[in-house]
This record gives C-alpha cells, sequence and structure tokens, in this order.
C-alpha cells in the first residue's frame, strides 16, 4: 500500500507529544485552517508517495527511539494506508494529530494509538 507524505522529522522534536519523538507529516489537507502550522502539507500533489513497508523500515532504522507523532496535513484522509502504518508499529508509541472529531474517527484505529489529538484547529484557543 502507498502512502502520500510531505516529510519525516527525524531530529527529535519534543512539542509533539510525550518524549522525545519522531514526526511524520502526511500530505494532503482539505480543511486550509487559517493560521495553518504546515501549509506546504495542503496539496496532496506535492507530496512524494511511498510503500508503507519502506516508511516502516526508514522508520525503525532512524528513529531516535520508537515514539512517532504523525501530523499532517490531514492524515486520516490516507486512513486505509495510516492503519496499516500503525499496525505495523505496533510496538511504538504512537500519538495521531486529526481534524477529525472523535465520532468522525474509525474505531478500529484508537487501538494502535497512545494518544489521540481531535477537533478542527481553531486561531483563537492555541
Amino acid at each position: 500500500m502507498k502512502i502520500v507524505i510531505n516529510s519525516i522529522d527525524y531530529s527529535g522534536s519534543i512539542v509533539d507529544g510525550p518524549g522525545i519523538r519522531t514526526v511524520l507529516f502526511v500530505q494532503g489537507c482539505k480543511r486550509k485552517c487559517e493560521d495553518c502550522h504546515n501549509p506546504s502539507t495542503w496539496d496532496i500533489d506535492k507530496g512524494k508517495e511511498f510503500d508503507i513497508e519502506d516508511i516502516v523500515e526508514d522508520l525503525r532504522k532512524k528513529g531516535l527511539n520508537k515514539k512517532l507523532t504523525i501530523s499532517g496535513g490531514e492524515p486520516l484522509l490516507q486512513y486505509p494506508a495510516i492503519l496499516e502504518l500503525v499496525k505495523s508499529l505496533d510496538d511504538f508509541n504512537i500519538v495521531l494529530y486529526t481534524g477529525f472529531e472523535f465520532d468522525d474517527i474509525p474505531k478500529e484505529i484508537l487501538h494502535y494509538l497512545d494518544y489521540i489529538k481531535v477537533g478542527k484547529y481553531i486561531k483563537e484557543q492555541r
């Protein structure tokens, strides 16, 4: 299965969840929130397509530890690929950021997540 990503930050983020984390930025978002932190992730056609197996291998080799945050863009627009990714990394601590509301998230993925941040970005609540 393929996934379209913007980038992977292996430098060790301390602001994208608990601990020092690798951050995967998926490509594609339809929300176009005012003051979005990652407008370069909006256009799905500007990302790069990878096989999930290759991403999993890279995360296991290059990640500082087994802590991964999946952000974007909107990860759940590529739900089948994200589900396959998190299933393949079931020994990782995984955080997912999504603009979806909790009730709209397929429940199967929740088993594989350690934390999920839901809801649309609201500039005034920063």
